[in-house]
C-alpha cells in the first residue's frame, strides 16, 4: 500500500468520518449505490460536494474533509454509481440531495466530476441546485479527449484495458516526491473500482457533449489549475477561461493531475476564499458559531495597517537622522544630486516604481 493510504492522516479520516451508502433509485439489474462522506456541522443546510475524477472514489479528498470539517464547514465528498449518460446521472444527483434535503450546494469537482457538475447546472437551470462551482483541472468539452467515436465499446472491454487507458494519462516522468504519492493512492483507488464503473466513468468522459456556458450565467466560478504537467492542456484551459470570464482564478506552481492530494493546503485555502464570499448568508458553508465576531474581525484587519504605518513612521525618523548626518559632505551639491547619490533613497526610489507597478498592471485573481 502506498504513502498516503498507510498515513495517519488518512487513518484519522477513516476512523472518524463515517461511510454511508444511499440507495436512491435503482435499475432491472441493480440499486444504485452512491457512497458519501459527511463531516462538519450538519445545521449547515448549503455544504460543500466534492465530485471526484475518473479514476476516483469518495475518499480522494479526505484532506479536504479533515481540515474543512474541523473549521467548521460541512463538507461531503460522494462517489456515484454506474450511469451511462448525463441524463441518468443528473436525476440520480438530484434524488441525492432531495435524500438530504439540500435545496443548494456548493461543488468542488476534480476533471470528470467538474464536467458533471457543470452539466447538472446546466439542466437545473429553471431549478437552480448548485450555488457555486469550483473546477480543478476541468473542462467544457468532451471531444478535447479525440475518444468519442469510440465511447460506444467501453462496456464490453476488459477491465485491465479500462485502467490503462486512465493510467496512461498520469505522469509518466519524474515528478516530486509527494506528487509521486498522490498518483500511487489514486492507483490504489482505481484498483477498487469494478469493470462497469470505469467503463460507465469513460463512457460520461468521452461522449461527445459540451457545456453551455450561458445557462451557467450568475453561478460564481473559481477556476483551478496547475503550472506543470496534468492531462488536461493549456489550450483547454483557455477554453475554460473563455467560457467563464468573470471566473476567479486560482493557479498552483505545481501539484499534477491531483493538488487535493499533493497541495491540499493551497487547495484548502482557495477553497476558503472561494467560500468566503457567502459567509453570514443563507448560503454559508461554515456554522457561523466558527466565523470571528464581526467587530474582533474588524479590529484584526485594521491593527496590522496601523503598526506598519508606525513601523515606517520609525523608518522615516532613523532615514531624516542620517540625512542630517550627511548634510555637510553633501552641502554643495543640489537637492536632486544628494539622493541621487543616496544609495538609501536609490534603493527606496526603486521599491516605489515596482509597488506602483505592481499596483497599476497586477490583478488578483
Amino acid at each position: 500500500m502506498g504513502v498516503l493510504s498507510q498515513s495517519q492522516e488518512y487513518q484519522s479520516f477513516r476512523s472518524t468520518v463515517p461511510q454511508q451508502k444511499v440507495v436512491v433509485d435503482s435499475d432491472e439489474e441493480e440499486d444504485k449505490v452512491w457512497v458519501v462522506y459527511d463531516a462538519g456541522p450538519k445545521t449547515v443546510r448549503c455544504p460543500v460536494i466534492f465530485l471526484p475524477p475518473a479514476s476516483g472514489t469518495a475518499d480522494v479528498f479526505f484532506k479536504q474533509l479533515l481540515a474543512l470539517s474541523s473549521s467548521g464547514y460541512r463538507v461531503m465528498s460522494i462517489e456515484y454509481p454506474v450511469y451511462w449518460s448525463y441524463h441518468e446521472w443528473v436525476e440520480g444527483f438530484r434524488r441525492l440531495l432531495d435524500h438530504f434535503r439540500l435545496d443548494k450546494v456548493h461543488i468542488f469537482g476534480a476533471s470528470l466530476g467538474g464536467y458533471l457538475a457543470q452539466k447538472f447546472a446546466e439542466h437545473t437551470v429553471r431549478s437552480p441546485r448548485i450555488h457555486s462551482l469550483m473546477l480543478c483541472n476541468s473542462f467544457t468539452d468532451t471531444n478535447v479527449f479525440q475518444q468519442t467515436n469510440s465511447v460506444n465499446v467501453y462496456w464490453m472491454l476488459p477491465g485491465f484495458v479500462l485502467k490503462k487507458m486512465i493510467m496512461d494519462n498520469f505522469q509518466s516522468t519524474q515528478v516530486e516526491p509527494d506528487v509521486a504519492d498522490g498518483i500511487d493512492f489514486m492507483v490504489e483507488r482505481l484498483d477498487s473500482l469494478g469493470r462497469a464503473e470505469i467503463a460507465s466513468r469513460l463512457t460520461l468522459n468521452c461522449t461527445d457533449s459540451y457545456v453551455e456556458p450561458q445557462k451557467l450565467r450568475g453561478i460564481p466560478v473559481t477556476v483551478m489549475d496547475v503550472f506543470d504537467a496534468c492531462a488536461i492542456s493549456d489550450e483547454v484551459k483557455e477554453e475554460v477561461y473563455k467560457c467563464y470570464p468573470e471566473a476567479k482564478k486560482a493557479h498552483l506552481k505545481t501539484g499534477g493531475n491531483f493538488p487535493y492530494l499533493c497541495r491540499s493546503a493551497e487547495v484548502n485555502l482557495h477553497l476558503q476564499l472561494h467560500l468566503r464570499q457567502f459567509n453570514r448568508t443563507r448560503f454559508s458553508a461554515i456554522d457561523s458559531s466558527y466565523l470571528p465576531d464581526e467587530k474582533e474581525e474588524f479590529e484584526a484587519m485594521t491593527k496590522l495597517p496601523l503598526q506598519r504605518r508606525s513601523d515606517d513612521d520609525d523608518d522615516d525618523d532613523v532615514i531624516d537622522e542620517e540625512e542630517d548626518d550627511r548634510a555637510p559632505e553633501n552641502a554643495e551639491l543640489p537637492a536632486a544630486d544628494v539622493i541621487s547619490s543616496d544609495p538609501v533613497h536609490q534603493g527606496e526610489t526603486s521599491l516605489l516604481d515596482e509597488l506602483n507597478a505592481l499596483g497599476s498592471e497586477g490583478e488578483f485573481t
